[in-house]
C-alpha cells in the first residue's frame, strides 16, 4: 500500500504554522504473493482449461460464440474490479478465473479457427507481452505488483495477466504436442521449470519482478496439464474424470480458499498508522 499527501495545509490554531494534511492510503488492488496466491492461481488455470473445453463441447455456441460470451462476462467483472478501491478477494479471483478461460479461448481460436501454427501464436503472444511490459515500465517506472494502486497500473496489470494466459496456453500446447510427453510428464516438466525459477530467485538473486512474471506464465501450462490429465479419457492418457467433474471440483476448492482469504484477510497488507509531518 502507498500513501498520498494532500497539498492542502491545515492550520492548527490562529496564527499557528501550516501543517500538511494527513496522508491518505492508496490500497494495492491485488493480493500479496503468498502460498495461497500460487495455489489459487494454478487452480484457476486448471479451470480455465477444463471450463473452456466444457463450454465449447456442451454450450452449443461454437468456439467463437463461447469466446464472445466469456469475454463479455470478463468485461463486466473487470468493470467491478476497477470500481473497487482496494483488493477484494472475490472480485479479483473471479476476474482471474474468467481471464484464464478467455486467454485459453484466444489461443484456441487462433489455432483451431484460423489455423495459426502454435509456433507463430507463441511468438506473437511473447512479443505482445513484452510490449506491454515495456510500455508499462516506461509509463510507470515499475512492474512491481506491490504498487497496483492507480487505474493506469491496474490496466497494465490486467493486460499482462491476459497475455500471460494466452502465451502459457500456446506455449504449453506447443510443448505437449511437439514433445508428445503426455499430460502427467508435461505437468512435471512445468513444475520443474517453476522450481528452477524459485531457485534462481532465492539462491542466485534473480530479480523478484521477473521471477514473479516468469513463474506466472509457467503456471498456465502447469495448470492446463493437470486439468487435461484429470479430465481426459484414460485411453488418451488421462484419469477420465471428465471436464464437468474436474471443473466443479476445482471451482469448489477455489471458492473455499477465496472465502477463507476474504474472512481472514491473510493476503491483504493492512494500513500502517501515519501521522502528519511536522512543519
Amino acid at each position: 500500500m502507498t500513501y498520498e499527501t494532500s497539498e492542502t495545509s491545515a492550520l492548527p490554531g490562529a496564527g499557528g504554522p501550516a501543517v500538511p494534511a494527513p496522508r491518505r492510503p492508496r490500497w494495492n488492488k491485488v493480493p500479496e504473493v503468498t502460498a495461497y496466491f500460487w495455489i489459487i492461481k494454478v487452480l484457476c488455470t486448471t479451470v480455465g482449461e477444463t471450463a473452456a473445453d466444457l463450454l465449447n463441447e456442451k454450450a452449443g455456441l461454437g468456439l467463437t460464440g463461447v469466446s464472445l460470451l466469456m469475454s463479455a462476462l470478463l468485461a463486466l467483472v473487470l468493470v467491478a474490479q476497477f470500481r473497487t478501491t482496494a483488493y477484494r478477494a472475490g472480485v479479483y479471483w473471479l476476474a482471474v478465473a474468467l481471464i484464464s478461460v478467455v486467454g485459453t479461448l484466444i489461443s484456441d481460436n487462433l489455432t483451431d479457427n484460423m489455423g495459426v501454427p502454435l509456433e507463430t501464436s507463441t511468438t506473437v503472444f511473447a512479443v505482445v507481452l513484452a510490449v506491454v511490459f515495456v510500455v508499462w515500465y516506461r509509463r510507470e517506472r515499475t512492474l512491481s505488483i506491490h504498487s497496483i494502486d492507480t487505474t493506469s497500473r491496474e490496466a497494465y496489470y490486467w493486460l499482462a495477466v491476459l497475455f500471460t494466459f494466452a502465451l502459457g496456453t500456446a506455449a504449453g500446447d506447443l510443448v505437449s504436442e511437439r514433445m508428445d510427453l503426455g499430460y502427467w510428464l508435461s505437468a512435471v516438466l512445468f513444475a520443474a521449470a517453476i522450481a528452477a525459477v524459485a531457485v534462481a530467485h532465492f539462491a542466485l538473486g534473480l530479480d523478484a519482478v521477473w521471477s514473479f512474471w516468469i513463474a506466472y506464465v509457467l503456471t498456465r501450462p502447469l495448470g492446463a496439464s493437470i486439468g487435461d490429465y484429470l479430465s481426459q479419457p484414460t485411453g488418451d492418457g488421462g484419469v477420465g474424470l471428465g471436464t464437468v467433474i474436474t471443473s466443479v471440483l476445482f471451482l469448489a476448492v477455489i471458492l473455499g480458499l477465496v472465502v477463507y482469504l476474504a474472512v481472514t484477510r491473510k493476503d491483504v497488507t493492512e494500513p500502517e498508522p501515519t501521522a502528519p509531518r511536522a512543519a
